[in-house]
């Protein structure tokens, strides 16, 4: 068995699990609107890392389920916010929520999502018991704070900052550090780990192995982006360069630009959303082209890749023997070896 078939075993209840919370009750309609991302269905990437490691670590799946639930249920009421915030075209391959229900209407029913997701840390606590459940709220708090304020960063400069010559890789990576190192990888895999009967030290290694395979996590998001089949990846191709989103890519062919390119390249990343034309996004494309500068995020989310797989690796001695071990490895592999 594979992490995507791990993955299958137990997306159904998830999902059962996170309709329970989020019935569709009266006002229907503004039910229906959080029901829509939920019945979606993302990948389950995040709540299969905090099953995996939960096992791993020695709880049972039914004892790791609510907090899973609660962390897919983060995702699809995040996404709807970050959709909204970001216009954005598409999600899992339909419209995005605020392009078929209005921005007012998908920002208030993601409320819904997040005073639901509260209530599964909250039934998790009482079921687990105070020590145990304290230590997964917090874990779970701190990792939905550091998010937010990767958010804001990555917010800020999309729409106020909107200049390149003063963006970096490390301007990039501290938003990944936040939305996807902790959110996507190790946060799940630490609250799983407290779920079981993972230590201090058992956290400070998933963290360190979750680094290196968050950043090749979104580096491949950020080509996905732009070179992905429209329909298996769910988004409407070159969205990150529409919203003008910092991604490894365009910081590498604004570094390689000439002062000519360098120019045009600020004056299409200043505009809005809606002001850019195809014609603007595809000629950052053929920067991209000409300066290698897919290749060179793929050899960097490669590297981080490997680098991921050799800390499992290096530490699996210090983990648990079970088979929830070696299926570490295939997920970290999933982060980067990936077409969706």
């Amino acid at each position: 068995m594979n992490f995507q078939e791990f993955t299958e075993r137990y997306r159904k209840d998830i999902y059962n699990t996170i309709v329970k919370y989020v019935p569709i009750k009266e006002p229907k309609e503004h039910y229906k609107i959080m029901r829509d991302y939920i019945d979606r269905q993302g990948k389950y990437r995040r709540p299969a890392l905090l099953l995996l490691t939960a096992q791993m670590y020695g709880a049972s799946a039914s004892d790791a389920m609510l907090p899973a639930a609660a962390q897919q249920l983060s995702e699809d009421w995040i996404l709807m916010q970050d959709d909204a915030e970001d216009d954005s075209e598409m999600r899992r391959g339909k419209p995005a929520a605020q392009r078929l229900y209005g921005w007012v209407n998908a920002v208030n029913a993601t409320n819904t999502g997040h005073i639901a997701m509260w209530r599964m840390i909250k039934d998790y606590m009482l079921k687990a018991g105070p020590e145990k459940g304290n230590l997964v709220y917090e874990k779970f708090y701190d990792m939905l704070e550091t998010t937010v304020e990767g958010q804001f960063v990555e917010n800020s400069f999309i729409h106020d900052t909107k200049d390149l010559s003063i963006a970096s890789e490390s301007m990039y990576f501290k938003i990944v550090d936040s939305k996807t190192c902790f959110y996507t990888i190790y946060g799940p895999m630490q609250i799983g780990a407290l779920v079981g009967d993972g230590k201090d030290k058992d956290l400070k290694m998933l963290k360190e192995i979750g680094d290196p395979a968050g950043y090749a996590f979104q580096i491949v998001d950020d080509i996905l982006d732009m070179t992905a089949d429209e329909k298996a990846f769910g988004k409407k191709n070159n969205g990150d360069l529409f919203e003008g989103k910092l991604t490894i890519p365009v910081l590498h062919a604004y570094k390689s630009a000439n002062a000519e390119e360098k120019k045009k390249l600020d004056l299409i990343y200043k505009k809005k959303r809606q002001e850019k034309s195809e014609d603007e996004i595809q000629y950052i494309r053929r920067l991209m082209t000409k300066y290698k500068s897919i290749e060179y995020a793929q050899k960097m989310a490669d590297d981080f890749g490997k680098k991921a797989e050799a800390l499992v690796k290096q530490y699996k001695s210090q983990m648990p023997r079970n088979e929830y071990t070696d299926l570490l490895l295939s997920a970290m592999e999933e982060m980067y070896v990936r077409k969706k």
